[in-house]
């Protein structure tokens, strides 16, 4: 037997995170094991709790009024695949985001690996809120992405 080990595209790009976090789901019976597929649906509206899909929207048309551009529609596209993971990458002013999804079929589980690295004051003022809500909203996603690739309707 092999001792654990742990690797992700997440943190080789990231190697000396700021903040950083895994969140682990079973992989369904009968789901896909692409990880892009989990990828981009982790990261669709579907897939996120109504209040935050409500904020994104409201920041979309509100922030060009105030001056704040309105973010790309496929910011969170999928930018590689290696093997069983997927891999989001988002470089902004505050700061720089690393998101792998990898699907492990021979031990049925879907892993999030979270990697950021803030810049300056917004960056760490940014995250304050995120660092409460993080674990629990990536938890909610793979949830929801779980019966959604399952094709199980709920």
């Amino acid at each position: 037997m092999h001792p654990p080990a742990f690797w992700s595209m997440a943190l080789e790009e990231i190697r000396d995170p700021d903040y950083a976090d895994v969140a682990v789901g079973v992989l369904p019976a009968h789901a896909t094991a692409d990880p892009a597929a989990w990828a981009r649906s982790l990261f669709s509206m579907r897939s996120l709790p109504r209040w935050l899909a409500i904020a994104i929207v409201l920041r979309q048309a509100i922030g060009p009024l105030v001056g704040i551009a309105a973010h790309p529609a496929d910011r969170f596209r999928v930018r590689c695949v290696r093997g069983e993971e997927a891999l989001l990458a988002v470089d902004d002013r505050h700061l720089d985001l690393r998101v792998a999804v990898g699907v492990d079929e021979a031990h049925g589980i879907v892993r999030v690996v979270t990697a950021v690295r803030m810049k300056g004051w917004r960056g760490r003022l940014f995250m304050i809120p995120v660092r409460m809500v993080h674990p629990h909203l990536v938890n909610a996603m793979i949830a929801r992405s779980r019966r959604r690739l399952s094709g199980v309707t709920a």
